[in-house]
């Protein structure tokens, strides 16, 4: 997004996210223990959000703790899968990952999966810190930084469809010939990956990936085999003799897409570029 404009934001490029194996408590079954039963939307108090607040200070928030929330009707159904963590990868958290108990909210932005986790508390409007006031949220691009107005949209929770090639870099040397491409694609909200689409000749004309989430095992999305929070993984390939761009976008379950141009969801934040992610292939051809 920089590219098209200056935006205010960490350069993250495509690295901002992972996959692991998460192990802890169910969230709703430790509320469930004091008192606030599974797929309770509202508590007889008038609560309708938990929030999470963690050790880790910031200066956003004056010196306070990071905080971030959800409505109680995501932390109270079993099937959301909201996990209180202690383990990561079968091993006990470590310190940077949010030893000793961290929050998951699976298929939402990870700025609400609280490291750290201090307390919880169950209040009746969502959590008023920084990062869920101002900041992670998505704008139209006409909004800048003279005349935003933070409370006229919501805070970001889930993430759109989205798919990057891992497997080359931008710009990459190959010679002439087969070539092939491999990345993830994923959708926020537990969405399954229906499709995804890539292009050997810049957009022109696309196959189809393999998609899988184990090694030679198809994927085949809301299959009890399959993880509906975990990344799907592709692979294509084809034939390419000249200079070309390869290009790789995703369809979710939702018929969501990806937008081909990073232009019109350009916003000042620079959060949420889900756009066709492409890749420029220069060939190296045999001197004569």
């Amino acid at each position: 997004m920089s590219k098209v404009k200056t935006v205010k934001g960490v350069g993250w490029d495509v690295c901002a996210i992972g996959n692991a194996i998460w192990g802890g408590a169910k969230l709703a079954d430790v509320l469930e223990l004091v008192g606030i039963p599974n797929l309770a939307s509202i508590t007889p108090l008038g609560g309708k959000h938990v929030e999470f607040i963690s050790v880790d200070k910031c200066k956003e928030e004056n010196g306070g703790p990071y905080k971030a929330s959800i409505p109680l009707i995501q932390a109270t159904t079993s099937d959301s899968e909201v996990i209180l963590a202690y383990e990561m990868n079968g091993e006990p958290l470590n310190r940077d990952h949010g030893y000793p108990l961290r929050v998951i909210v699976p298929g939402v932005i990870g700025a609400r999966s609280v490291k750290w986790l201090d307390s919880i508390n169950i209040i009746a409007e969502e959590c008023q810190g920084f990062f869920m006031q101002k900041d992670y949220k998505m704008f139209p691009p006409k909004i800048n930084w003279e005349n935003i107005d933070w409370s006229t949209r919501r805070p970001q929770m889930d993430f759109p469809v989205q798919s990057v090639i891992c497997s080359l870099e931008d710009v990459t040397k190959v010679k002439p010939g087969k070539i092939t491409v491999h990345g993830y694609a994923v959708s926020g909200g537990g969405r399954g990956i229906e499709r995804v689409d890539v292009s050997f000749d810049g957009g022109k004309t696309w196959v189809e990936a393999s998609r899988y989430q184990k090694t030679e095992i198809p994927y085949v999305a809301d299959e009890k085999s399959s993880d509906k929070w975990a990344w799907v993984l592709f692979k294509a390939e084809d034939e390419i003799s000249e200079n070309t761009e390869i290009v790789a976008k995703a369809v979710d379950i939702a018929a969501n897409v990806q937008p081909e141009n990073v232009e019109f969801i350009w916003n000042l934040r620079g959060i949420l570029n889900a756009s066709w992610h492409r890749i420029h292939i220069h060939t190296e051809h045999p001197d004569n």
